[in-house]
């Protein structure tokens, strides 16, 4: 009896809750999704304008990245950034973006999306550019003076592109 109460009490006081709910189910907009809608494929579809280079990107990380992944992106608190090359058949491998991650424009989306960790999206395009230039010399993958930007990144090879099965249709090579 208690319960047939109970639940003619919350069927009752449904109708109240319900005027004040949260309306989900909304249409969303193009509006909406934008400001979200920034992701970078492994080909470079939807890397944006802008561009810049390792020297500039040296000046950002130590501003804004080294005091979580540490100077030269040897870690600590946060991981490591480079380094690892060569260990990943190992009983210790290092897993860093020099030696794990298959493309380059991850970094670029990675970075744009969730750092810094504590003002995620607050770099500018060219300041992205600059810290993916970085991190790929810091790595030995490109040199000093490469200028990254939306048709050069694409092209980077990373040295574990191969290592990943393709489960996408197109060819990403």
């Amino acid at each position: 009896m208690f319960m047939r109460k109970v639940l003619v009490l919350t069927a009752l006081a449904f109708p109240a809750a319900a005027a004040e709910a949260p309306h989900l189910g909304q249409p969303i907009t193009e509006a909406d999704i934008a400001p979200w809608a920034i992701d970078i494929a492994p080909d470079g579809r939807g890397l944006p304008a802008g561009s810049g280079n390792a020297a500039k990107g040296e000046e950002i990380y130590v501003e804004k990245c080294a005091a979580c992944h540490g100077f030269d992106g040897a870690g600590q608190p946060a991981d490591a950034l480079a380094g690892g090359q060569g260990s990943l058949g190992t009983a210790k491998a290092v897993k860093t973006i020099g030696s794990f991650w298959p493309y380059a424009t991850i970094i670029f989306d990675y970075t744009r999306r969730a750092m810094p960790l504590n003002n995620p999206q607050t770099l500018t395009n060219d300041e992205v550019y600059a810290l993916t230039a970085y991190i790929l010399k810091l790595n030995g993958i490109i040199g000093a003076k490469d200028v990254m930007n939306a048709k050069s990144l694409p092209r980077v090879k990373m040295p574990n592109r191969d290592g990943f099965v393709q489960i996408w249709p197109g060819n990403l090579k």
